[in-house]
């Protein structure tokens, strides 16, 4: 997917970057979701650390993360970095789901009980969790409260792959439903959305600490 870019803006430049939290620690491969208690594998430690020093040069002044712990951890050693405290913002949390706490191992997963398949009847909205667009509303909420808070600078926002790739679709004008296994939103990803102003001028995506598939389990 190619970077969006509009000339037409005037104003401050600054840039709202979207941090997916590192890889997580989680043995029995369940979708977690907004349970408490997960936290980054040493894995997912590292990769921390490493998008860290891929911004050490950035002009960051302040650093916020969704209440769960593991973007908490993740967003730790960026803000060490550039001298900032850690704010929270529960617009940047993870996606409501109905399958939360539950297995989704081949064959002996959530999706082979009867009581699961009403829960896939409307995958446009969907019908399994919280409604995309209400997604990409929170989402674009915090991003902006974000760039009010420094114009001109850097904020490193650290978030989850669903909301932000539903929001990366909603600032690109494409539909919201998708399919999950094409998201684009590595673990520990950026995803920057560009303000000239007030105005979305560019969303850039890198991956800092490298690829991750989109369906890669601990994520």
């Amino acid at each position: 997917m190619g970077d969006r870019t509009s000339p037409d803006a005037h104003g401050p430049r600054t840039v709202v970057h979207l941090l997916r939290h590192g890889e997580v620690h989680n043995p029995e491969k369940l979708l977690y979701g907004r349970l408490p208690g997960y936290r980054l594998s040493e894995h997912g430690q590292a990769q921390a650390k490493t998008v860290a020093a891929y911004l050490g040069d950035a002009d960051v002044a302040a650093v916020v993360a969704s209440p769960l712990q593991r973007a908490q951890e993740t967003a730790r050693p960026i803000a060490d970095a550039h001298g900032c405290d850690i704010g929270t913002d529960d617009g940047l949390i993870e996606s409501g789901n109905l399958f939360e706490g539950k297995s989704f191992a081949v064959g002996d997963g959530a999706l082979r009980h009867p009581w699961a398949w009403r829960l896939l009847r409307d995958p446009f909205t969907p019908s399994w969790g919280e409604p995309y667009l209400r997604i990409a509303h929170r989402m674009l909420g915090a991003v902006s409260a974000a760039r009010a808070t420094a114009p001109g600078r850097e904020i490193v926002c650290v978030s989850h792959q669903l909301p932000i790739w539903t929001l990366r679709r909603y600032l690109l004008g494409q539909r919201l439903w998708h399919d999950p296994r094409h998201r684009q939103c590595a673990l520990a990803s950026l995803t920057s959305v560009e303000f000239t102003g007030s105005r979305i001028t560019a969303v850039r995506y890198a991956e800092p600490a490298g690829p991750s598939g989109a369906m890669v389990t601990g994520a």
